[in-house]
């Protein structure tokens, strides 16, 4: 063990050992997962090699401890391992090569370079065994929480007496950079919160940011306010190297149920380099040619074999595979003895695990009526929402402390509170980054549809989680409400003008304003069966007219935009998109047209990007290009709306920000009047003359 020794001594014991006899097989591979990470930030030029030199006891240890099966990566009851310091992706690289996932050595020799499996930062969905898509600080601590909220639910909802088919644990390695996120304070506080007994944290307090020492920055008492939190707290001090320290402290940690634990290492960036441990110098650059050499002489290395791994080590850390296929094969066995007393259950639990959904899922949902008073689109999924939900168990989700407003209450449902996990409403407090990245967390560990409800303007504050779950590709679904300056008196403060735009623009996420109540239906069916990404509903505070419901609506919606109200004409005059509530304004402006002899066509657009992957046939007979009288109509930025209107046409939309009044009149001074969609789109006319 390297223990405290000072690394100028480092060297000459070493060098000692290595005279009378073999090095312990633990140390061994310790430094093999030290020197392939510094290996490979060398050869790419590029990376960070101080953490997992630092980290490699760590490792080791959660090498050997993981209930994990290399040869099925995706075995449902493995323990969950995230490294929220995804920058230290070599560490993790080094453990599943080691280990035996299918990450071959040519790959870690190819670190971060194109077209490798070894990018900058662990990828889920590239790399066979990663978990999460990590990147920015804090993000992995927040959906690590969310995987241990899904482990707990399910164990409520389908474990049974002498049937644990779902108990493992979810491990974070986090560093300095994440603690001082604040969203790892939003994370830290729920868990604590919830009493989540099976959430680990190992905490790497190694003192070192790019910048320099965190004394410039930093002076916390992490374990004071981990305590804070309800947590439970080892403080191991400078104990990193210390295998049975760090052994039983996880052990510790796995003994503690009822509450999540934090163990706390003091450890040494770019451990035993002689020149540049503890110090920035290792953040972020490799060691260079001759500090790789110095540093493989302090661990006894040979100096001249690049990504070396002794057969002892290899032999060594493949028992992971043999210990994987016995547990799994265990806990397959128990799963079957499982099936046969609770067939149902078994079933169920399968299906969510799939992804499948239940046979007529959506019988339930609303058709609503034109007769019927009109309704905000908020409620009118808030009554869909329910609908689908009583025939799909494993729809779980919840709001930012708004659950009230966006009507995203599961009636009948439970609480999901401490120690009673089996309720499916989620109340996530007044933490929004949270709530994104927790529901990440739940999509990524399985068995769960999670859905996260807001003010739309708070995506400011969930929008690194959402861009996270769009680049994973996870689908979970938003539930954004108060849309535009339909508000009303919250003011500007509250009134989202460039959200649609800039969400729009993020890849992978579908934003779906729907017009109205039976658009809202047909956008929460889109939503439930669309799995390759993030859906995000965006619906309004005020009521709106109710469309007729029709095939040609709810296909439509599914599709992106259709036709809402055709002109009587076979070719219209001018054509006329909208999305949401400025749809009935535009229906309303089409009637003025007629009666002035132009014909119009109104274009429900909902989802822009759904829209762009139909067929250039359907997406022509919608927007017919020999119609070049063109305005759009959107109670937010015009950003984007020249794609559709073309470079000849109108976009109504709003360029500031709002103002704080009755929503009505807002609408009114921002020009939102069915007179003045007719007066600009006369003027369109005129225009293409």
């Amino acid at each position: 063990m390297h223990d405290t020794t000072p690394v100028s001594d480092v060297a000459p014991l070493a060098a000692a050992a290595a005279q009378t006899e073999p090095e312990p097989i633990e140390q061994l591979c310790i430094d093999t997962i030290r020197t392939l990470a510094i290996d490979a930030v060398q050869a790419a030029n590029s990376g960070h090699p101080g953490t997992p030199m630092a980290l490699a006891p760590v490792a080791y240890l959660l090498a050997r401890q993981l209930r994990m099966n290399p040869r099925n990566p995706g075995w449902f009851d493995r323990d969950r391992f995230v490294l929220s310091a995804g920058h230290a992706s070599m560490l993790q690289y080094a453990m599943l090569h080691l280990t035996g996932f299918d990450l071959c050595l040519d790959e870690i020799k190819n670190f971060r370079q194109w077209n490798s499996q070894t990018p900058g930062h662990p990828e889920f969905g590239h790399t066979a065994g990663v978990e999460a898509t990590t990147g920015p600080l804090g993000q992995g601590c927040m959906t690590a929480v969310g995987m241990a909220m899904a482990e707990a639910h399910l164990g409520a909802v389908y474990n049974r007496p002498g049937h644990a088919i779902i108990d493992h644990h979810t491990y974070v390695i986090c560093s300095d950079g994440d603690l001082m996120e604040g969203a790892s304070h939003e994370a830290a506080s729920l868990a604590g919160h919830l009493r989540l007994g099976k959430l680990i944290f190992i905490y790497d307090d190694n003192r070192i940011t790019i910048d320099g020492s965190t004394d410039l920055t930093y002076s916390d008492d992490v374990p004071g306010r981990f305590r804070a939190y309800g947590w439970h707290v080892q403080n191991l001090g400078d104990q990193a190297n210390d295998l049975p320290a760090l052994a039983e402290a996880l052990q510790n940690a796995r003994a503690e149920t009822d509450r999540p634990s934090i163990v706390i290492v003091q450890s040494h960036i770019a451990f035993g380099s002689p020149n540049k441990q503890d110090t920035s110098a290792a953040h972020g650059a490799p060691l260079g040619v001759e500090e790789v050499a110095l540093t493989k002489e302090a661990y006894g290395w040979p100096t001249d074999e690049p990504f070396l791994i002794p057969d002892r080590v290899r032999d060594h850390m493949l028992e992971a595979v043999d210990r994987g296929d016995r547990a799994e094969a265990a806990w397959n066995e128990a799963f079957e003895s499982y099936r046969q007393q609770h067939p149902d259950l078994a079933a169920q639990l399968e299906s969510s695990i799939a992804g499948g959904l239940p046979v007529d899922w959506d019988a339930g949902v609303p058709e609503f009526e034109v007769e019927g008073a009109a309704i905000a689109t908020r409620a009118a999924s808030g009554k869909v929402l329910n609908a689908i939900g009583s025939r799909i168990p494993w729809l779980i989700g919840g709001s930012g402390d708004l659950a009230g407003s966006n009507n995203s209450l599961l009636e009948g449902a439970g609480n999901f509170a401490a120690n009673a996990y089996a309720g499916r409403n989620i109340f996530f407090g007044i933490r929004e980054h949270l709530m994104a990245a927790a529901c990440s967390g739940m999509a990524l560990h399985g068995g769960i549809r999670p859905y996260a409800a807001t003010f739309f303007v708070f995506t400011d504050y969930a929008r690194p989680a959402i861009r996270l779950a769009a680049l994973m590709g996870l689908p979970v679904i938003y539930v954004m409400t108060h849309d535009s300056i339909g508000l009303g008196e919250d003011g500007p403060t509250h009134q989202p003008i460039e959200h649609l735009a800039s969400l729009r623009a993020m890849p992978g996420l579908h934003v779906v304003r729907p017009a109205d109540a039976n658009e809202t239906a047909a956008a929460w069916k889109y939503a439930i069966e669309r799995t390759d990404g993030p859906t995000m509903l965006v619906l309004t505070r005020q009521k709106l007219p109710v469309m007729e419901p029709s095939d040609a609506l709810s296909v439509g919606v599914t599709r992106g935009a259709y036709v809402a109200a055709d002109s009587d004409n076979e070719r219209p005059d001018v054509l006329i998109m909208a999305s949401g509530s400025e749809v009935s304004i535009a229906l309303e402006g089409r009637t003025l047209l007629a009666a002035q002899g132009v014909q119009a066509r109104v274009i429900s657009m909902p989802c822009w990007e759904q829209f762009r992957t139909q067929p250039t046939e359907y997406r022509d007979e919608v927007l017919p290009p020999g119609v070049r009288a063109r305005v759009a109509i959107e109670a937010g930025s015009t950003a984007g709306w020249h794609e559709w209107v073309g470079e000849h046409g109108d976009v109504l939309g709003i360029d500031r920000f709002g103002a704080s009044a009755p929503a009505p009149e807002l609408f009114r001074q921002f020009g939102f009047t069915a007179q003045n969609v007719a007066e600009r789109a006369q003027a369109a006319l005129e225009n293409c003359e």
